[in-house]
């Protein structure tokens, strides 16, 4: 059920993405001439960002699975609902303040830096890593993901879920690398109006699966790892 939560939030999620990152893979760089090679290296950057995002769930999923080892994962479940709800009533125009913190700031520096110098690089190879280290920008709902992975119990079940949330955004920024300028400005602030939804969704079942209180798959009695019995019934 994990998995499948993680696909969908990763879909819904990549509707934001158009806005944050589709002005990326618009403007990548052509790798050789033809159709092929135009949709392979879009396809590459795709598979870079998803790159990223299952070394962040494996690093997530191990973090998460010590805090569980601990007997605390009905806290770490409702401390990361509430964290969402607290972000979403952040006014969104406030929260653009969270990107000036030196170290955040720092990483976005360092990390556009290194992109716009593969920019200038006409491998299929220089695509690849242009969408690992797009992988790696702050992303809200990339967070959202992370929160999931960290509730999985390990590294590898941490992993699988945000390979989940890849592949959840893959079909809709390919079609942005295709596509995008025929996806008007009002149809994608319509989408991404629905996402703080989604979002607030996702927390509150974090805090009802903390609160422990016996509701299948809803709210079910924590023993062991939290996602120990449902990840196990996924692969």
């Amino acid at each position: 059920m994990e998995l499948w939560t993680a696909l969908i939030i990763g879909f819904g999620g990549s509707f934001h993405c158009i806005g944050m990152c589709g002005p990326i893979a618009l403007a990548l760089p052509v790798s050789g001439a033809g159709k092929i090679q135009f949709i392979s290296g879009r396809i590459l950057y795709n598979f870079g960002r998803i790159i990223s995002y299952i070394l962040m769930g494996a690093l997530f999923g191990y973090l998460g699975g010590k805090v569980i080892m601990y007997g605390l994962q009905r806290i770490l479940s409702i401390s990361l609902g509430l964290i969402i709800l607290l972000f979403l009533l952040i006014p969104p125009g406030k929260r653009m303040y969270l990107a000036s913190f030196p170290a955040v700031k720092m990483r976005i520096i360092i990390l556009k830096d290194l992109m716009r110098k593969l920019f200038s690089v006409n491998s299929k190879l220089s695509l690849l890593f242009i969408g690992i280290l797009n992988g790696f920008l702050p992303c809200g709902f990339v967070y959202v993901g992370l929160a999931q992975a960290s509730m999985a119990g390990d590294y590898l079940n941490g992993s699988l879920v945000m390979l989940m949330f890849g592949l959840g955004t893959f079909p809709v920024m390919t079609a942005v690398s295709f596509l995008g300028k025929l996806i008007s400005l009002n149809f994608r602030r319509k989408l991404k109006r629905t996402l703080p939804y989604m979002a607030g969704i996702l927390a509150i079942i974090f805090i009802l699966r903390g609160l422990n209180l016996g509701i299948p798959y809803l709210s079910p009695k924590l023993e062991g790892g939290l996602y120990h019995h449902t990840m196990m019934h996924c692969h």
